[in-house]
């Protein structure tokens, strides 16, 4: 029997390569796949180059690595349509990236005792209770940790991306009187409804809107007058076009105004952002304890048409921002394998202190 089993093992050893081998070269996602194995370029301008040559719209990177001047990169179109080419100072839907903002913010206002982790969906928003199962026992805590149990309002019947999200209390709804998906605290599941219901926690706390408080407590504190916090303050010209494989329409007009979502910025901004949540310059020592208790660091964003991450590291003290103006067809794939080739990029040059 052993002798059997030992003689399996050398045959998957040699059977499952070139299985793989042809997974690669007949199955999608190829672009994706492609990317992956192609040796990696010298720079992130190469990079970013071939990103748009295997098939995203347009792309746009920032960089910014400790005792350096921040870097931005673009290749492709800003709007594919008119030839406008890629602009790196172009504004974009961050999508789940505005999470980021939330979070902060919810934590800034625990800080200020206006609110408490341990506040009740139920306390906070009364006239949910009976229409959010276990809404007494949801905390703000379970709700900036997705781990309330409250189902996702993309996931349910009803729900369609290719329509305006002009009014969250219609993506709301549509989980309302539904069923849990867990007990609250039993696991961590994304649900972009626990930020929809952390907006309007804190814009019934605050008695005006969340974005506005964001806006004067953590914008304006870093000179960051690219961000928005919904695509009706922004003019269009100044969006980069995205694009939904199978949709001839430009995304750039489809609203998605619920909290959690809705906010839109330039690279830069977001990168500047992101360095002072990760650096301690953005909240003080007791609110970043409390960060730390709750929350991620970075954040990775989509919606139709629009693509985004944002993540600091560490060891290479590099904060790297992607925006990549297309989605589907397995572009998502695509998006993300050259993000972390470009982090790889970074990290060698580090390593060879370029």
């Amino acid at each position: 029997m052993k002798a059997d089993k030992k003689r399996i093992i050398r045959i998957l050893r040699i059977v499952m390569p070139v299985v793989a081998i042809v997974c690669v070269v007949t199955l999608p996602p190829w672009p994706g796949i492609k990317a992956w194995l192609a040796p990696l370029p010298d720079t992130v301008q190469q990079q970013v180059d071939d990103a748009a040559h295997d098939g995203l719209d347009g792309i746009i990177v920032y960089v910014d690595q400790g005792g350096k001047p921040p870097r931005l990169y673009a290749a492709g179109w800003k709007d594919a349509a008119h030839r406008v080419p890629a602009d790196p100072h172009a504004l974009f839907k961050i999508a789940s990236i505005s999470k980021l903002y939330i979070a902060v913010a919810t934590v800034k206002l625990v800080h200020q005792h206006v609110l408490s982790l341990d506040d009740t969906l139920a306390e906070r928003l009364p006239e949910l209770a009976g229409r959010i199962q276990n809404a007494d026992r949801i905390t703000l805590r379970m709700l900036l940790q997705h781990r309330s149990g409250i189902p996702n309002f993309v996931d349910a019947d009803g729900f369609d991306w290719g329509q305006r999200q002009a009014d969250p209390h219609d993506n709301l709804k549509l989980v309302l009187d539904q069923p849990a998906d867990f007990a609250p605290g039993a696991r961590r599941e994304y649900s972009n409804t626990n930020y929809l219901l952390l907006g309007a926690i804190l814009d019934r706390a605050l008695g005006y809107s969340h974005q506005r408080y964001i806006q004067r407590e953590i914008l304006k504190p870093l000179g960051l007058t690219h961000t928005y916090g919904s695509l009706r303050d922004v003019n269009l010209a100044d969006l980069a076009s995205g694009h939904q494989h199978g949709v001839d329409a430009d995304m750039k007009t489809l609203d998605f105004e619920t909290p959690g979502g809705s906010m839109v910025a330039t690279a830069r901004d977001v990168g500047v952002f992101v360095r002072a949540l990760n650096d301690g310059t953005l909240l003080t020592p007791d609110e970043q304890a409390l960060y730390a208790s709750v929350y991620q660091y970075g954040h990775a964003g989509w919606l139709p048409g629009y693509q985004s991450i944002a993540r600091y590291y560490r060891d290479i003290d590099t904060v790297v921002v992607e925006f990549a103006s297309t989605t589907g067809d397995n572009k998502e794939l695509l998006t993300n394998v050259v993000y972390h080739r470009i982090v790889r990029i970074l990290r060698r040059q580090s390593k060879k202190g370029v």
